[in-house]
């Protein structure tokens, strides 16, 4: 059961004491209750929405200028918040309850994974001002999210041995698979001359942004992008070459990683495309064997609590130490704010080198055995890792399979999903109450 829960400390909109301090939320959360809008028959409450910007901020402390416009971040967050008012009005037709014991296990694992008890964790809402009810359903509306959509792959969505055969022949004929993300300049339904060009022009300025260095992809993405994924990046995972639209594909083998293309004009509007990274498929599909490591690490949060530069102090005086004499192991123990793996020593047990994202997996790729990284960021802050290991680890045909028939049944997912929730979202009667709906007008500067 609660091996759902990590997808859900990831995605709770409300409160998530892992990415937004809780101080970040109460402080956000003092304006009158005013209602921000109307959902059917709920209603979405202005302390729901700072509480959800709040969240989203906290993500990106240190990096502000990576946000947009305060009116365009209001309208992707509502519009979030829009969505899952939507879906647990549907799940609730749909009989989908959550039992409190269930939603007891939950809150349990949320404050397990800070090193506390539910009682702290109560005291600690309330001390900061958050209503425990408040954030309990919140966390109840996420399950129940979570619950409609595995009902919903559940009833429609299926993948026949037919589809696996395929995959993995187009595998051992594919040369390459490509890890992409985008940005979306959208124009409305029979755009005029005019909405053309004020898109084309935004386009070849956010592109003009990129070229000059002057903003990273995933942060022009987050601050012009009109896409649903905006907020993370615009990532759109791994792709073969039948899978990217015939304009783009046309380049991708002809790009590096880290090359941005476009704009160019597609159903939806102008589009720029990042390659992000390449793959042989058919040297994946082919190998009877993978790389995995056994690795220690070491964390120092970056949040409100701790700038960017004081965590990088700290790491550098662990890292020293260690490169002194002492033992990484007790170190870990000592220092690491990693509270999974604290007690461990940072034991991370074995892992492939893409299991807690690429820059991990570079680091502990790039050292020996018994070897420790220097200093590296990620979105949770500075790292360094120790190797301890290396081994060869057999994929049998049937994991080979297995991971196909997931990697087919996550796209087919996420692309039924996102039209189920696109039909709901037109079908439902929604009224923006602090205003007209925003578009994103974020404009990058002309040259």
């Amino acid at each position: 059961m609660t091996k759902r829960f990590p997808v859900l400390l990831a995605s709770l909109l409300a409160v998530s004491s892992v990415s937004a301090p809780l101080q970040v939320l109460a402080q956000e959360a003092q304006p009158l209750d005013r209602i921000a809008a109307v959902v059917d028959e709920d209603v979405i409450l202005q302390s729901e929405l700072q509480r959800a910007i709040a969240n989203i901020k906290a993500q990106y402390v240190g990096r502000e200028n990576q946000l947009p416009p305060e009116d365009v971040l209001s309208r992707q967050v509502l519009e979030r918040l829009v969505l899952v008012k939507l879906q647990v009005a549907r799940a609730q037709g749909s009989g989908i309850r959550i039992g409190d014991q269930e939603l007891n296990q939950a809150m349990n694992a949320i404050a397990q994974q800070n090193g506390s008890t539910l009682d702290a964790l109560r005291q600690r809402l309330a001390h900061d001002g958050i209503d425990f009810n408040d954030f309990r359903a919140s966390v109840r509306d996420e399950i129940t999210v979570q619950r409609l959509r595995q009902s919903f792959a559940q009833s429609r969505i299926s993948v026949s041995e037919g589809e696996v055969d395929a995959a993995l022949k187009q595998q051992a004929t594919v040369g390459n698979q490509y890890h992409l993300a985008h940005i979306l300049i959208a124009l409305p339904d029979g755009a005029n001359a005019d909405q053309i060009s004020t898109g084309q022009k935004k386009a070849d300025g956010v592109k003009a942004l990129l070229d000059k260095g002057e903003l990273d992809f995933n942060a022009a993405a987050v601050r012009y992008s009109d896409s649903p994924n905006a907020l993370e990046g615009g990532d759109l995972g791994w792709r073969s070459l039948d899978e990217i639209p015939q304009a783009f594909a046309q380049m991708m083998e002809k790009m590096k990683p880290g090359e941005v293309v476009g704009p160019i004009r597609g159903p939806s509007g102008f589009q720029l495309l990042k390659l992000v990274d390449v793959r042989d498929a058919s040297a994946a599909a082919g190998a009877s064997t993978v790389t995995e490591y056994h690795g220690r690490h070491i964390l120092v949060r970056v949040d409100d609590h701790q700038t960017d530069a004081a965590a990088k102090a700290k790491i550098d005086t662990l890292r020293a130490r260690i490169a002194g004499g002492a033992d990484f192991e007790t170190v870990a123990k000592e220092s690491s704010e990693d509270n999974n793996s604290k007690g461990q020593g940072g034991d991370l047990g074995w892992f492939p080198a893409d299991a807690f994202g690429p820059a991990f997996g570079q680091q502990v790729s790039g050292i020996q055995d018994g070897g420790v990284s220097q200093p590296f960021r990620t979105d949770a802050g500075w790292h360094i890792v120790q190797r301890v290991a290396t081994r060869q680890t057999d994929v049998t045909n049937d994991n080979q399979r297995a991971q196909v028939r997931e990697t087919i049944g996550r796209r087919k997912l996420e692309d039924e999903y996102n039209r189920f929730l696109q039909e709901l979202r037109g079908e439902a009667y929604v009224s923006f109450r602090s205003g007209d709906r925003a578009e994103n007008t974020a404009t990058p500067p002309q040259s």
